[in-house]
């Protein structure tokens, strides 16, 4: 995966950082900084962090051991790992099996077939993929900020209020090449809220850490808004740009349904050449047969720049339809360092509310 084990130990803060809180301006610019700490000896395979606590150098301190990245199977519950791409710490709740659509593989296609986005042109098989629920520490969220804006997950208000959404903070989802694991002897690793309601240490297993009764009942209790079902990905000019949406559920307001989804979106930059995002067109169909078109400068009021030393963006964003399903697609324009611009494709993706109605959602349950 992109970053490697170079990268590991760049996103962390100060201990009792706050989860979701945006960094002062100053560090929200370039490389964010690594963890404080105490100066220790480091074994080449150990991942380590560090914090620009004085102009004139860094601090490194061991936050554990790399244990070599599965080729096959699946991450345990407990497992302690790097993001990849991101350099934050975190660890693994539990797997979702999803579903891969990937534009850029050649395969055998079935004309005028439905596709994943129901576009009726040829079929784009799907292939099984898995990605993780993760908690990230909360030292580490102010700090990646600045690349990934997906460090919180949202959910439909538990009251009438149609547009009301509320956030838990260092929830993300993380695919299984992304998993840079590492195993430590702290017995509270990750700074997180939600890490003692959800684990418990236990020195007998591998990893030390397992799912209390809690986590497997929230699990439970709000697998419809937590799923994630369908991956979207595609490569335009080097610029690999992968969707996943989520169902959130549907409010009534005005004597009619609405319906929201969240979709999560990463841009990575495959190539050594700067370029930065200009400007968003986006296309919404819905089954009522309203075509919507959205224009606007860059993403969530910013227009990062991929280079290879930070090659990836993450946002997340919502949408909602007065229809039960409908699909999006559109394209990201890109500025290159001569100020010539390209368009880069959003892969087509379904907005679909299959989800078990008799239940609607009423906020998280706990």
């Amino acid at each position: 995966p992109k970053g490697g084990t170079g990268r590991a130990g760049r996103g962390a803060g100060a201990p009792g950082a706050g989860q979701g809180s945006r960094p002062p301006r100053q560090e929200r610019l370039g490389a964010p900084p690594p963890l404080g700490g105490r100066s220790r000896s480091a074994h080449p395979q150990t991942p380590r962090s560090a914090r620009r606590n004085r102009p004139e150098g860094k601090v490194l301190e061991t936050v554990g051991v790399f244990e070599a990245p599965k080729q096959h199977g699946k991450y345990e519950t407990g497992q302690l790992f790097l993001h990849s791409v991101f350099g934050y710490r975190g660890i693994v709740l539990f797997p979702w099996q999803a579903r891969l659509y990937d534009r850029d593989v050649a395969s055998p296609v079935t004309e005028k077939s439905e596709n994943a986005a129901g576009h009726g042109s040829k079929e784009v098989k799907g292939k099984t993929h898995t990605y993780y629920q993760v908690l990230i520490d909360a030292r580490d969220c102010p700090h990646i900020s600045q690349r990934s804006q997906t460090e919180a997950v949202t959910f439909l208000a538990n009251h009438d209020d149609s547009r009301a959404l509320y956030a838990i903070p260092g929830l993300d989802y993380v695919s299984h090449e992304d998993i840079l694991p590492y195993s430590s002897t702290d017995q509270v690793p990750i700074q997180h809220e939600l890490f003692e309601r959800f684990l418990m240490y236990d020195q007998t297993k591998v990893p030390p850490f397992v799912a209390r009764d809690t986590l497997c009942a929230w699990q439970e209790k709000n697998h419809p808004w937590l799923e994630l079902s369908d991956v979207h990905r595609e490569t335009t000019e080097n610029i690999r740009v992968t969707v996943i949406p989520f169902y959130m559920g549907m409010r009534e307001a005005q004597n009619s349904h609405v319906y929201w989804w969240r979709y999560c979106i990463r841009l990575e930059n495959l190539d050594s050449e700067v370029v930065q995002l200009r400007e968003r067109h986006w296309r919404i169909f819905s089954l009522s047969g309203t075509l919507e078109t959205v224009r606007g400068r860059g993403v969530v009021g910013r227009e990062p720049v991929l280079s290879k030393e930070q090659p990836a963006f993450q946002y997340s964003s919502h949408v909602s339809l007065q229809a039960s399903s409908g699909h999006m697609w559109g394209t990201f324009r890109f500025e290159r360092p001569d100020g010539s611009h390209f368009d880069v494709r959003i892969p087509p993706f379904s907005l679909e509310s299959n989800k078990d109605e008799k239940t609607p959602p009423s906020g998280l349950h706990w």
